[in-house]
């Protein structure tokens, strides 16, 4: 597989996640920051390729820059004026700050969630959580996938409605509203029918029973076992670091930092390895094929 960290546990894949979303909402730190946001899009570069190239550069960077732009526009709090607008209203450099960081905040959770719905697949969601939460893990895995599967049935209906000349571009404007209208009843035919096929199809294998047995083709072993020892103790480092306020900045009225020390610098560190933890196990294992093929 081209990403070795989806190959571990779905623990150690939905621990990392949610660990990695909650800090990355949490600290508003400029530095935790840019880690965040540069390991989120590595890895998604690493996941999707192109794909994720283009996402970033069209929507995610734009998006960056428009709520970055728009914070100072409407926030004047702060005490640092740099000029005043054509309606005297001040831009300050707290307001500017606060706004690229709320932005890349916005855009690296947003990112980590793409790389969230590549990995964690809905086989792995329900392992988790299908004997504590069976109704909840199956309507959420199934809410995970609605939006791809939905956009590609979608598609199939459009095109054989087109096949017979009653797709929403063909036509006059009133014919047009008319197909778009019977390929949304279409398409909502085939989701209620699915979902009762989905529903009846879970209850008659037991799903949700107490005695209820299942077959599952993952194992914890020794890898994972040593990849939760390191995420938790770079998570503890993180914490105390958090505790001791390494990771956190004041915006209003006035900028205020911890200053940098030797120990905020190793929590810089612990936050970097725990962001890239899929990137270097891909990089690990990366280096282990190429040695092995220079073997043979």
């Amino acid at each position: 597989m081209r990403d070795s960290f989806t190959t571990f546990h779905p623990i150690i894949n939905f621990g990392y996640f949610v660990m990695v979303l909650v800090f990355s909402m949490v600290f508003m730190h400029p530095i935790f920051q840019v880690i965040a946001l540069i390991s989120a899009v590595v890895y998604s570069v690493m996941l999707k390729g192109k794909r994720a190239m283009i996402f970033n550069l069209l929507y995610m960077l734009p998006l960056l820059l428009f709520m970055a732009a728009m914070n100072p526009v409407f926030n004047h709090a702060g005490i640092t004026i740099l000029f005043y607008l054509n309606n005297g209203n001040p831009i300050t450099l707290e307001s500017i700050l606060f706004g690229v960081a709320a932005a890349c905040m916005f855009v690296t959770v947003i990112i980590w969630f793409s790389c969230y719905n590549v990995v964690m697949t809905s086989d792995k969601f329900i392992y988790i959580f299908g004997k504590i939460l069976p109704a909840l893990s199956l309507i959420f895995s199934m809410v995970l996938r609605f939006v791809p599967r939905y956009i590609t049935q979608i598609k199939v209906i459009s095109n054989a409605q087109k096949c017979i000349g009653r797709d929403v571009s063909q036509g006059k404007l009133l014919e047009r509203a008319r197909n778009g209208i019977t390929i949304l009843s279409i398409m909502t035919t085939w989701a209620l029918e699915n979902a009762i096929e989905t529903a009846d199809s879970m209850k008659s294998r037991g799903y949700g029973l107490p005695n209820r047995t299942s077959f599952s083709i993952f194992r914890f072993d020794s890898r994972d076992t040593v990849v939760l020892i390191i995420m938790m103790g770079l998570i503890t480092m993180i914490l105390i670091g958090a505790a001791m306020g390494e990771n956190t900045i004041r915006f209003f009225p006035s900028i205020k930092a911890l200053a940098m020390t030797p120990f905020s610098v190793a929590v810089y560190i612990a936050y970097s390895v725990l962001c890239m933890i899929p990137v270097i196990i891909n990089a690990v294992e990366a280096m282990k094929w190429k040695l092995i093929q220079s073997k043979n």
